[in-house]
């Protein structure tokens, strides 16, 4: 193993053991010879373990009363009505209007993020269809990137490693917004998440001291949106066939703020 990026696939069957014991040798002899590795694989079986200590409380959770209650009432308006009545097509209620750059989740959006740290492969799979679970996974990638990893690590980057990482991972030859400090804004660093089937760029910012984060996420479009969602805003954006995604726990002000002021730059 000669790259560190080689690593990366492996990472996650490593810490959960399911490697094979040719695969577990070449890691284990990439750890002992890189101390930056070895202090990552050192994080992720903390947030292992977190997780598993988190699970039982985490996989209770139940949704609202009220909410199944609209459930059991659609299941049984829809067993109830015939097969090509329009009545079986139709909602319970009028959907609200479009708010184009604005969707709220309501307690959905905690769901969302459980599954998220729990169901893992499932969540992939929806990300694709779904904006509101994207925005909820990347908000659990936010608060495990800085809660758990840049709180063990006390990552600091220099933005010229930040862009020298990102053009080697991604083939993505960005630049930092200049003078970041003019808008409160403090590079932490970068790190890849993965997402899917492959990996996602995270840079890693404090804005007045506060976490920040912004994702690329290469090959895919979507539509300009913010997403309300484990009280964070979630704004997203596309630029060619990169979308962005920049999360924080600020007002939506502030948020369009940080977003005119990154897209100019993050292209």
């Amino acid at each position: 193993m000669k790259d560190c990026t080689q690593l990366d696939p492996l990472v996650t069957p490593y810490v959960d053991g399911e490697l094979a014991v040719a695969d577990r040798q070449a890691v284990d002899q990439h750890l002992r010879a890189c101390p930056p590795c070895r202090a990552r694989v050192a994080a992720e079986h903390t947030i292992r373990d977190l997780i598993l200590a988190k699970k039982p409380a985490l996989e209770s959770a139940r949704a609202p009363a009220s909410l199944r209650a609209r459930c059991a009432a659609f299941g049984t308006v829809q067993a109830a009505t015939p097969a090509g009545h329009p009545a079986a097509r139709a909602d319970l209620t009028p959907p609200p209007p479009a708010r184009p750059w604005r969707t709220r989740l309501a307690p959905l959006a905690l769901a969302a993020a459980l599954v998220a740290i729990v169901g893992g492969t499932f969540v992939y799979q929806l990300t694709d269809r779904s904006t509101r679970v994207l925005a909820a996974e990347l908000t659990a990638d936010h608060l495990k990137c800085f809660g758990v990893i840049n709180g063990m690590l006390g990552t600091h980057q220099e933005p010229a490693a930040v862009e020298s990482s990102m053009a080697s991972s991604f083939g993505w030859r960005m630049h930092l917004p200049v003078r970041p400090d003019r808008e409160g804004l403090k590079l932490v660093g970068a790190r890849p998440c993965l997402y899917g089937e492959g990996r996602v760029a995270h840079i890693m910012y404090r804005h007045n001291g506060r976490p920040v984060s912004v994702f690329m996420l290469p090959k895919m479009t979507r539509p300009e949106e913010i997403v309300e969602v484990m009280g964070h805003e979630a704004a997203i954006w596309s630029a060619g066939d990169r979308t962005f995604v920049l999360i924080a726990r600020e007002p939506p002000a502030e948020v369009a703020r940080m977003v005119s002021f990154v897209q100019a730059s993050l292209q």
